[in-house]
């Protein structure tokens, strides 16, 4: 008798997650790619009101995939671990990438989703995804970010020039 779908599926996962190592994800990310996306969050922060951060984690570890640890939920703790919650209006968003599950997943604030239309956030992350798997790294994240600067809207009338709450950085998460 073969094995279920269900069990393919879980062991190509757990091959996945083991063959991202922190090299690979250097050459996928290198230093230019990820100065470049912080050059992007910086820039188009002083078109909306709201804070971008950007994290990329090349795998879970395997007990977070033997838990059946999603995408989603990893984003939602990462929201969590980088305080992109802690902004005055309530206007985070965190683009979080999981290298091994090819998925990416945006997190935002109560502020940022109440301005929002519903589908907008999916269809960011469908767009870089579909980026990514072209292999556009570097103008996949460009675009996406692009993105959910005009998702956020218009700048805050009083937004104090400079003014910064959260690290314009991507996080490269071991």
């Amino acid at each position: 008798m073969g094995m279920g779908m269900g069990m393919v599926s879980i062991i190509r996962r757990f091959v996945s997650h083991l063959l991202w190592s922190p090299l690979r994800v250097r050459r996928t990310f290198s230093a230019a790619t990820l100065t470049a996306i912080a050059d992007a969050i910086r820039a188009t922060e002083r078109d909306h009101d709201g804070e971008i951060r950007f994290a990329l984690e090349a795998a879970l570890d395997p007990l977070a995939l033997l838990r059946g640890l999603t995408p989603r939920d990893r984003a939602l703790e990462v929201f969590s671990q980088l305080r992109v919650w802690d902004t005055e209006e309530n206007k985070g968003v965190l683009i979080y990438v999981l290298l091994a599950d090819h998925a990416v997943e945006i997190v935002a604030d109560r502020g940022a989703r109440a301005a929002t239309p519903g589908d907008t956030w999916n269809a960011i992350c469908r767009q870089i995804e579909s980026d990514f798997a072209c292999g556009r790294y570097r103008s996949g994240a460009q675009t996406g970010i692009e993105a959910v600067a005009r998702a956020l809207g218009q700048p805050l009338v009083n937004r104090v020039p400079g003014h910064n709450e959260l690290p314009d950085e991507p996080v490269v998460l071991t």
